[in-house]
C-alpha cells in the first residue's frame, strides 16, 4: 500500500475527488441524522450555525495555503471557490459580468442531483447557503457583497444555484 505522498498526480487528482465527495457525503449524512432525530427545523438551524462557523474557517485556510492575499477582491474569491471542497465535489463556473462583477453558478449539484434522481423536490439550501456563501466571501475579502440571483427554493431553471458577488462602494 502506497502512502499519499507516494502516489502519482494522476491517482491524487482521483484521491482529491473522492475526498470531496465523501465530504458533501458526510455533510448530508449528518443532516438527515439530525433531521430525524429533531426534525427539519432544528436540523437547519443547526446546519446554518455549522455553516457560519465552518466557512470563514476553509476560506482562510485555502488562502493561507495558497498565498492568496488578504483584501484580493473579486480574482482571490474566484481561486478560493475553486479550491474549496463545496467546488471540488460540484461542477460550478464563474463568470465575469465586467471587471467588477463576478457570478457563480453552480451548473451540478451533488446533493440537489441526488434528490432529483430520487424523484424528491429540490432541498430548499437557500437558507444556509445565505449565510455560509457570504461569510466564505467576506473571509476572502470583507468589501465582497453577496447576492443570491436563484437557490431553492426558489426556481432556479437551468442548473442549480447562481450567486453574484461585488466589491462594495468606499471599502
Amino acid at each position: 500500500m502506497k502512502e499519499v505522498s507516494e502516489l502519482s498526480r494522476d491517482d491524487l487528482l482521483k484521491l482529491l475527488e473522492v475526498n470531496a465527495k465523501n465530504w458533501i457525503a458526510h455533510d448530508g449524512c449528518w443532516f438527515l441524522a439530525v433531521e430525524e432525530k429533531y426534525g427539519l427545523e432544528t436540523a437547519m438551524e443547526l446546519d446554518t450555525l455549522s455553516w457560519q462557523c465552518f466557512a470563514p474557517i476553509e476560506a482562510e485556510r485555502i488562502k493561507n495555503a495558497f498565498g492568496i492575499p488578504d483584501h484580493g477582491g473579486l480574482p482571490a474569491l474566484e481561486q478560493v471557490w475553486k479550491l474549496r471542497m463545496y467546488g471540488l465535489a460540484n461542477k460550478l463556473q464563474t463568470v465575469w459580468l465586467g471587471g467588477d462583477i463576478l457570478e457563480l453558478h453552480m451548473i451540478e449539484c451533488r446533493v440537489q442531483s441526488a434528490r432529483r434522481r430520487k424523484g424528491l423536490p429540490d432541498f430548499p439550501c437557500k437558507r444556509v447557503a445565505a449565510i455560509g456563501f457570504p461569510l466564505f466571501a467576506k473571509s476572502v475579502d470583507p468589501a465582497i457583497h453577496t447576492e443570491c440571483l436563484a437557490c431553492p427554493p426558489d426556481p432556479v431553471g437551468e442548473g442549480y444555484c447562481r450567486w453574484r458577488y461585488t466589491l462594495k462602494e468606499g471599502d
